[in-house]
């Protein structure tokens, strides 16, 4: 069966339907929910049982380049910058060097057991060098594990923030196969550039972000999701444009917006957390349909020793040596390093050797799509176990899904007080989102010449109202009277 445009929205929409159905049932068999996604997209291929043909490794690297901006952006989004802060440098110390060190190990072993090139070698290393973010955060999340001492903070961090990492290290390494007269020395401008460029125009257009988001005064309430879609992919082509490393920009751009007081930010926060879950089955159902299971017998020797040796000695190697200078039980390096899931990213990073035809780049992705299966299904299953094994689950916390973590910042219940706004006060006359209003507080209703509100970020206060605020902590309470009590100098 081949994709046109008289049925592609009726496959696509029966693949989509299958998919979530097979989700919700995966882990009662503990298998990952976007292993079913990836086994759907492999049994309707050309080689499965829908005999759907597809085999354009262009449109492929299109759908996941895309994909990618959704998840990084809305795992930026539910990044909270009080909890990164204090693991913020281990973060981006294993974003950074522990991705080199994976690069460099993984692709020496390539290079003596194989018969690739060193560079060949080293860029199949850098390939898979990166932790997956839609793997690690729907994993995660949908297992509700808590862990102790800052350890999920850190591995989110460090998946949402390693693929820019890897992504320079794979254009780089492609560059030199495909340019062979090249040196290594010639790549570190191009990583500067990328990192320096990424990191810099993210928080600009994060800064922009939110000044546009507050201001712009839309009629829709549906369409604040709408526009953030738009500044997102700005973001990221803009920073393409010079040649900064996009994903990296969308991430910081994200991660500012998702700790500043934005109008609406409620219905954007869960309108993401949609999206990204369509983009993840989409990716993962796109390169299932791209890969031929045939194709992958050849190399399963060949992955399978990659993936133990990525697993058992790279991984844990790269771990350990980027976290020395940092105070850390060897219990949590132990965990970080077992919680190296590779997932779609690599698998979208391969698609750039097919696209530059390289002599082995069939093989090349063949061993990187085993590596990530392989991978998430021996870590992904075994998360909660191992987390348990070496003592770092944390059972007085219960962990929630990220919609729920969104509901119960929107309207915590432990604590609640009646606050009345000043004629003096510096909030008359202020939207909500105006204010330094503390983020452990939310107001609930307003009170206002008899009648009840529900405020947004764009509800313009007036003297004498009535404001319920809510909050789990009484410290949240008294940071609400404190910021709406403040006189007008």
């Amino acid at each position: 069966m081949s994709l046109n445009i008289e049925n592609i929205l009726l496959i696509g929409s029966l693949l989509l339907l299958v998919s979530i159905i097979a989700g919700k049932t995966s882990y009662r068999f503990g298998v990952p929910t976007l292993i079913l996604f990836l086994a759907v997209g492999m049994l309707s291929g050309s080689e499965g049982l829908g005999g759907i043909r597809f085999d354009d490794p262009q449109i492929a690297q299109f759908i996941g380049i895309v994909s990618l901006n959704f998840i990084l952006f809305s795992g930026g989004l539910d990044t909270n910058w009080h909890q990164v802060k204090p693991v913020l440098w281990q973060g981006i110390t294993l974003s950074t060097v522990g991705v080199l060190i994976t690069a460099i190990s993984l692709g020496t072993f390539v290079w003596l057991i194989t018969d690739f090139s060193l560079v060949e070698s080293l860029l199949l290393g850098s390939i898979v060098s990166s932790t997956d973010a839609a793997a690690v955060f729907s994993i995660l999340r949908s297992k509700s594990l808590s862990l102790k001492k800052n350890l999920r903070p850190t591995l989110e961090l460090e998946s949402g923030s390693n693929d820019p990492m890897a992504y320079v290290l794979t254009i780089a390494f492609l560059t030199l196969v495909v340019h062979q007269d090249m040196s290594v020395v010639s790549i570190i401008p191009l990583f500067l550039q990328q990192t320096v460029f990424g990191a810099i125009l993210g928080y600009v257009f994060g800064r922009i972000s939110k000044l546009i988001i507050n201001r712009i005064k839309l009629d829709f309430e549906g369409l604040y999701p709408v526009l953030v879609i738009a500044l997102m992919f700005l973001t990221f082509s803009a920073t393409n444009f010079v040649r900064g490393n996009g994903f990296l920009a969308i991430y910081i751009c994200a991660v500012y917006l998702g700790n500043q007081n934005l109008i609406h930010k409620r219905t954007i926060l869960k309108v993401y957390d949609g999206l990204a879950w369509l983009m993840q089955i989409v990716l993962f159902l796109t390169l299932g349909l791209l890969v031929f299971p045939s194709h992958i017998l050849p190399v399963v020797g060949i992955g399978l020793l990659v993936s133990v040796f990525l697993i058992i000695i790279a991984r844990p190697l790269s771990v350990f040596l980027s976290l020395l200078p940092f105070r850390m039980p060897i219990r949590s390096r132990f965990y970080i390093s077992w919680v190296g899931l590779r997932g779609a990213v690599p698998i979208v990073f391969a698609t750039y050797p097919l696209l530059a035809g390289i002599d082995k780049a069939d093989m090349v992705f063949n061993i990187v799509f085993f590596v990530s299966v392989s991978s998430v299904l021996l870590q992904g299953t075994t998360l909660g176990i191992v987390a348990k094994w070496l003592g770092v689950a944390d059972k007085k916390k219960e962990t929630t899904s990220s919609s729920s973590e969104v509901f119960k910042a929107e309207y915590p219940t432990a604590s609640m007080q009646e606050i009345i706004i000043a004629p003096n006060a510096y909030a008359v006359n202020k939207t909500i989102a105006e204010l330094s209003f503390p983020k452990s507080a939310n107001i609930a209703m307003i009170h206002r010449d008899g009648n009840y509100l529900t405020p947004t970020g764009s509800t313009v206060l007036a003297a004498n109202d009535i404001l319920v605020v809510l909050s789990n902590n009484e410290e949240g309470l008294s940071k609400a009277q404190a910021c709406l009590s403040a006189t007008s100098v």
